[in-house]
């Protein structure tokens, strides 16, 4: 019998701000968290611009050992998983450390090490290479850290698939709780890949806007204008428990985990197929571990990437799978403020979305001037909206053909 599965922690580092609060408000103003790159010299690049953390000190969470020997994305993680079991009011203590366990996904891992210490290899040979080079490049050290900081001993893992990592990640922790195996998951994504190879490989892949001269309207998901994503970076954290443990602390609980749905397209390293089929069959799975109809859902974080591909056929998706109902849906792009921060995406859009839940406001998708021809859902546009909803779906989807959709509930305690 599948066990109940609650949100009671946040927490996050994103282009909008350096924790939940600061993000989300700026989202809801409908603000832009994009700008000129700083973290290298762009000026020969096709793209200039980036969803950067802006005034991050992580020395005012960690060590200098830490900051030295750790890539940004383990650092990132170590600081928003802090954040999110301060949030949940919620200290790993030894009867039950080995029930908690961590899952963050990471598209990429420790680009920016494994660049750096490459070049020290060519140019200075191996003597050079740093032995704190290996574990600072790895994907799962994310995980890996968290748990060591925290003590969690309990299931430990870490989901690559892409732009769905941090989706992925939690919805691999929501089972790990439901079926049994841990009752408290540390959880979510992390991504620190804005980094030369990386806005240099997008580039040339022709993925990525190169609107450098007006950096806040690059990402403008469903308009018609639309020209590429916006790489970002960021963490997002969620922490996971399963209800009973949740009350039996007396936890502050955000909302209700209640499905997860995960497909591949099988068509396209790079490229979702017309219709996006795989998107929809997601969604549906999603909705049936919830036990509801496409009728519940109220609201949709899409993946809305600003790509001219990726958000008509998303819109499709959602058609198809919701028919008439999709007329009624409120979807809505947080990317067009963050940009897309890759395997962080999931963590950051998921509490997005149980934000939305918990205060009732809807964030707009922003730069959404025309709509794009066949993109004619209510997007809402420009403006965040005040509306009450019971049930929020967070969509992500990633290259090598993944889906991965979360679906949230306001939590009721005599369901």
């Amino acid at each position: 019998m599948k066990r109940r599965v609650v949100v009671t922690g946040l927490g996050a580092l994103t282009p909008l701000g350096n924790s939940v609060g600061e993000s989300w408000k700026n989202a809801i103003a409908g603000k832009s968290g994009i700008g000129p790159i700083t973290k290298f010299d762009s000026s020969s690049y096709k793209t200039r611009i980036a969803g950067e953390i802006k005034n991050f000190d992580p020395l005012q969470y960690l060590n200098k050992q830490e900051v030295r020997h750790y890539d940004d994305f383990i650092l990132y993680s170590l600081v928003s998983a802090e954040m999110a079991l301060a949030d949940a009011k919620l200290t790993v203590a030894s009867e039950f450390s080995e029930r908690t366990g961590v899952i963050i996904g990471s598209a990429i891992g420790g680009l920016a090490t494994l660049e750096d210490e490459f070049k020290k290899l060519l140019e200075a040979g191996p003597r050079k290479i740093s032995p704190f080079a290996v574990p600072a490049i790895l994907a799962n050290l994310a995980s890996g850290q968290v748990s060591i900081k925290f003590g969690a001993k309990g299931p430990i893992n870490c989901t690559v698939t892409a732009c769905a990592a941090g989706t992925s990640a939690i919805g691999d922790a929501y089972k790990t709780i439901a079926y049994g195996d841990a009752d408290v998951m540390i959880t979510g994504g992390v991504e620190a890949a804005v980094t030369p190879l990386a806005v240099g490989g997008f580039g040339s892949m022709r993925a990525i806007s190169v609107r450098n001269d007006e950096p806040q309207k690059a990402s403008r998901p469903f308009d018609k204008d639309r020209d590429g994503f916006i790489i970002g970076e960021g963490c997002g954290i969620v922490i996971l428990e399963e209800l009973s443990f949740a009350l039996n602390r007396g936890a502050h609980i955000y909302a209700e985990l209640v499905g997860y749905g995960c497909t591949s397209d099988a068509f396209h390293m790079a490229a979702p197929p017309p219709g996006h089929e795989g998107a929809a069959r997601s969604m549906r799975i999603a909705i049936k571990d919830a036990g509801l109809n496409p009728e519940n859902i109220d609201y949709i974080n899409a993946h809305g990437t600003s790509t001219p591909l990726n958000d008509l056929y998303e819109t499709q998706a959602i058609k198809s799978l919701f028919g008439e109902h999709a007329e009624k849906l409120m979807v809505s792009s947080t990317k067009s403020m963050t940009g897309h921060m890759l395997g962080a995406t999931g963590g950051i859009e998921a509490i997005f979305t149980v934000k939305t839940l918990q205060e009732g406001i809807i964030p707009p998708t922003i730069n959404l001037d025309n709509p794009g021809e066949g993109c004619d859902l209510d997007y809402v546009p420009k403006v965040s909206r005040h509306k009450e909803i019971k049930t929020a779906m967070s969509n992500t989807f990633g290259f090598g053909g993944v889906n991965a959709v979360l679906l949230f509930k306001k939590f009721n305690d005599t369901h």
